[in-house]
């Protein structure tokens, strides 16, 4: 085999080598800004439900105090009719 031929072989191997290396560091760089974007989006998933969590908790706390003020409301009604009974039977 003329040396030409082996060094053009060599050459070609080469660049087909290269070819090949180049695909794969694309390939890597997609996948690592794909895991980018959805490291991202575990993050904004966690800050909602977080931000969720703490609306759910401040809900909770004012239904437990509405409750407690409706409790106090209907002991005081029942006190003013037992009041006003009271009064009109003397």
């Amino acid at each position: 085999m003329p040396a030409e031929k082996t060094i053009d072989m060599a050459i070609s191997e080469l660049k087909a080598a290269i070819g090949g290396l180049e695909s794969a560091i694309e390939a890597r760089i997609e996948r690592q800004r794909e895991g980018q974007e959805a490291e991202g989006e575990v993050r904004r998933v966690h800050a909602d439900r977080a931000r969720l969590a703490q609306e759910l908790d401040e809900s909770q706390f004012r239904a437990n105090r509405l409750e407690e003020v409706n409790r106090e409301v209907s002991r005081r009604l029942v006190t003013a009719m037992e009041t006003i009974r009271a009064v009109l039977d003397r």
